[in-house]
């Protein structure tokens, strides 16, 4: 035990990791991943990737599946994440603030919706940014709901659908990879569709 029975964050997240992982050989599996999906777009720090993953590799059959549970229940609490930024951030703002992100990223955030409120969401929702940031803050700065659900939707299906295509057909040798380069794959292929976009505008 450290002085002052302080526990450090990365040991709390790494208790959190395994906590989630061991729902892999649960016969509630499924369950916990759509709760952890929902609850992940707004207040809990541990990606759903995690146990989709785990689970996938027990049953490669389903990786679709739990594909559509992460990307449906993500996109739920992510409407959730608005909706407390819309009407709870006077009550909760210290709750968020500075526990799960800082002021200033999140004060980023709004000034980045101002402009490109749509692929800021996408982006969030595709990469390993963190998604419960874009969402509340969506609902704090009035960002269009129907946008707002339209870019979580493609964003979190098109994250999901990769990471269970890549394990359907590679199995646990693509989990390593994954584990080792999707941040920076996801990040770069984030990128590369909003030059895509932009390049086609200039056009």
């Amino acid at each position: 035990m450290l002085p002052g029975s302080v526990v450090p964050r990365w040991a709390i997240h790494r208790r959190m990791y395994d906590w989630v992982l061991s729902w892999a050989h649960s016969r509630f599996g499924t369950p916990a991943l759509a709760l952890l999906s929902f609850a992940e777009s707004s207040f809990f720090p541990i990606p759903p990737d995690v146990l989709q993953i785990a689970l996938t590799l027990e049953r490669r059959s389903r990786a679709f599946f739990y594909a559509l549970v992460s990307a449906a229940a993500s996109v739920a609490g992510g409407l959730l994440g608005y909706l407390i930024g819309w009407g709870l951030w006077g009550g909760l703002q210290g709750l968020f603030i500075p526990h799960l992100f800082g002021q200033g990223a999140f004060d980023r955030v709004g000034a980045w919706y101002q402009h490109y409120d749509f692929w800021i969401i996408f982006i969030a929702a595709f990469t390993p940014i963190p998604y419960k940031v874009f969402t509340i803050a969506a609902g704090v700065f009035g960002v269009g709901i129907p946008g707002f659900l339209l870019a979580s939707a493609i964003g979190r299906s098109a994250r999901f659908f990769l990471v269970a295509l890549l394990l359907y057909h590679y199995g646990e040798p693509m989990k390593r990879f994954i584990e080792k380069y999707f941040n920076l794959l996801t990040l770069l292929a984030g990128a590369a569709l909003v030059g895509a976009v932009v390049l086609l505008r200039v056009l």
